[in-house]
């Protein structure tokens, strides 16, 4: 190799879902793709811990990236899982509101949904939410019929066979320790399991690790507090419902959002399964352990819309860690997805705070980030 020649064009740091969409978006271009993963194995944080929920588009202000990139997105999402049999289903979604005074909140949602492009949106009645979800209470709900759920590992394992299929190449248990900008493109420093480090010289970047993109962000000589791309990370709680437990819903179930989250909802797997979460606690350290001494909360939150719910019936499933830019208290903050030119980077694009909606925006970000270093 001449010293300084791009060996790859395009680097993307993380294997999750986004990360994969956008190696999958740079191979269909004909561009040479190393995708590095610090994991032993693709999509282990984020995407492998959430709902697995494809969002109608509800919660976002209007043209804010979010939004965008939730209804451009799960409309490709829907056509690629059709198109290769991956596990999906519409399964409709209720935000029900359990005292009149949220109902306003539904209203605001409903016209939220339907600027941003979610279809079919309808505020319905008690009388109409007890005849679709007997065990549902609730004054009021948003019904959202394009809301859905799909296999996240079946969706993230798609876009590594397309993007291995034009030649990319997979790096597992691989963490990027140096990001050196070169003339013409970036050099990495590569720490292997055995704790060899190597370098890779690419023509771009794409910085997809998730909840590592801040110190990624920082290797390339970012200042992440300037630039407002530090992250808060917020762990979530799941629980599962007691398989003869005598509560059916056939439809995902949400309050009305809370304040660091969409509050403890009601979802259903691919295979019947009812879970329940997340919840939203800030953390310093990332831990993956479920606090099974908060069944009660989580009882008596859910309780609100599943009355007849008893504490017994629940069990700890898994956690999940958001990597949220927005800090306790603090406002919504949109997804980052950012060329970096103006800061001296060409060529290196940060995904920061990709959290929901993010499994429904991979595919919308994925090809918006190809376009962005188009020239590569």
């Amino acid at each position: 190799m001449i010293p300084g020649r791009p060996e790859v064009d395009v680097a993307v740091i993380g294997a999750g879902i986004v990360g994969l969409a956008t190696a999958a978006a740079f191979a269909r271009k004909r561009r040479s793709v190393l995708v590095v993963e610090r994991h032993d194995a693709i999509a282990r944080e984020t995407t492998s811990r959430s709902s697995e929920v494809l969002h109608a588009g509800l919660y976002y202000p209007p043209g804010s990236s979010k939004a965008r990139f939730c209804v451009a997105g799960r409309e490709r999402i829907e056509e690629r899982c059709a198109r290769l049999g991956i596990p999906a289903r519409r399964t409709g979604k209720l935000v029900v509101a359990t005292d009149p005074a949220e109902v306003e909140v539904l209203e605001r949602l409903r016209r939220i949904g339907t600027e941003n492009g979610a279809s079919g949106l309808e505020i319905i009645g008690a009388e109409a939410v007890a005849s679709l979800e007997p065990s549902v209470r609730a004054v009021a709900a948003l019904f959202s019929p394009a809301t859905g759920i799909v296999d996240a590992h079946a969706l993230s394992l798609s876009f590594l066979a397309e993007a291995e299929g034009a030649g990319a190449l997979l790096a597992l248990r691989s963490e990027v320790r140096g990001i050196e900008k070169i003339a013409g493109g970036y050099r990495l420093r590569v720490r292997d399991a055995d704790g060899t480090v190597s370098s890779v010289v690419c023509a771009a970047v794409v910085n997809a690790a998730g909840l590592g993109s801040d110190r990624i962000a920082a290797l390339a000589g970012l200042d992440v507090d300037a630039c407002g791309y530090r992250l808060h990370p917020c762990k979530g709680d799941y629980f599962a419902l007691a398989p003869g437990a005598p509560v059916r819903i056939s439809r995902l179930v949400y309050p009305v959002p809370a304040e660091a989250g969409l509050g403890i909802h009601a979802t259903l797997d691919l295979g019947g399964r009812i879970r329940f979460g997340p919840d939203a606690r800030y953390v310093e350290t990332a831990s993956y352990e479920v606090d099974a001494t908060r069944r009660e909360a989580f009882a008596a939150a859910i309780r609100r819309y599943l009355p007849d719910l008893r504490d017994d019936w629940l069990s700890p499933d898994y956690a999940g860690i958001r990597p949220k830019l927005a800090g306790p208290g603090e406002g919504f903050r949109d997804f980052v997805v950012a060329e970096e030119s103006a800061r001296g980077l060409a060529g290196f694009v940060n995904l920061v705070g990709i959290e929901s909606p993010g499994l429904t925006a991979s595919a919308a970000i994925a090809e918006h980030v190809a376009s962005l270093v188009a020239s590569v």
